[in-house]
């Protein structure tokens, strides 16, 4: 590189340093939040949930809390890095941020760098939350409810509550798993409404998995134990519902998986997947 391109990067890497310090500083201007806040509010960012999605900021609230300790903001940076998240691809980036969360216990991160054995990590200088890469705003499309056939809304209607399910969200995972067509079966020969495999319909005692109420109460069912399973945490349940929970549990996160990925965000052009639950909801109100 030329003397003029070296000049050229000191003032890329000052100008965006100061850059994500703003944010950092900006996003919580009347109070010092905790590492595991900053997370949480980072995630919210980068996923557009419930708020426009903005990288830049999810970038700088990462940072805030993984150089604070948190593993989870050190995991999600590789994730941005590794998947060019609002900024250029970059492994040697991606694995010095997952070694990190690895070593501060994220079992996610580990599994992670499983797949790339012989990547080697960019040094603290070209990989730390000082480089000169920029986290673009994305604007989120707004939360658009599903246009259900009437038949199948009461079914949500009917069976949801009785499991402290949104019925929205039924019809949101309907939507997407089958398209609202009982009579579908994927090459996984997951079938019905709410494409159950066989192993799951028995479990949850689904008989005939083309019926449309036996279908999605099983559907139902099963969606509340993922959901308690992963303590309330809705975007982990909707991965295991995708991928399987094992798998979820095995990578201690959502997996690496670009149709999981893409299920995931697919549910959330329809239900905001930081929502609480219905009755979590109507306490609050009160």
């Amino acid at each position: 590189m030329n003397a003029r391109g070296v000049g050229m990067k000191v003032v890329l890497r000052t100008a965006f340093s100061v850059a994500f310090l703003c944010v950092a500083a900006s996003v919580f201007a009347d109070e010092s939040p905790t590492p595991e806040q900053a997370y949480r509010q980072a995630v919210r960012y980068e996923n557009g949930e419930g708020i426009g999605r903005d990288y830049a900021k999810a970038y700088g609230l990462y940072c805030q809390a993984a150089e604070a300790g948190n593993a989870d903001a050190a995991r999600a940076l590789g994730w941005m890095y590794l998947n060019g998240r609002g900024m250029e691809r970059d492994l040697g980036a991606a694995i010095y941020w997952l070694r990190k969360a690895a070593a501060g216990g994220s079992v996610h991160a580990a599994n992670l760098l499983e797949h790339f054995p012989t990547a080697q990590p960019a040094g603290a200088a070209d990989a730390g939350c000082t480089r000169p890469s920029a986290p673009t705003t994305e604007a989120a499309a707004p939360v658009v409810p599903v246009r259900a056939p009437a038949e199948y809304a009461a079914l949500a209607d009917a069976l949801a509550p009785q499991y402290d399910l949104d019925p929205q969200l039924v019809l949101a995972v309907m939507a997407v798993e089958s398209g609202f067509r009982p009579d579908a079966v994927s090459h996984r020969n997951a079938q019905g409404l709410m494409q159950l495999i066989p192993a799951t319909a028995d479990r949850f005692g689904v008989a005939d998995p083309f019926d449309p109420k036996q279908n999605v109460k099983g559907g139902v069912r099963y969606l509340r134990t993922l959901i308690d399973l992963f303590k309330g945490d809705l975007r982990l349940a909707l991965a295991a519902y995708n991928a399987g929970e094992g798998t979820v549990m095995r990578y201690g996160g959502v997996p690496p998986y670009p149709e999981t990925r893409t299920y995931l965000e697919r549910i959330a052009r329809h239900y905001p997947l930081n929502a609480l639950p219905p009755k979590q909801v109507a306490a609050l109100a009160h």
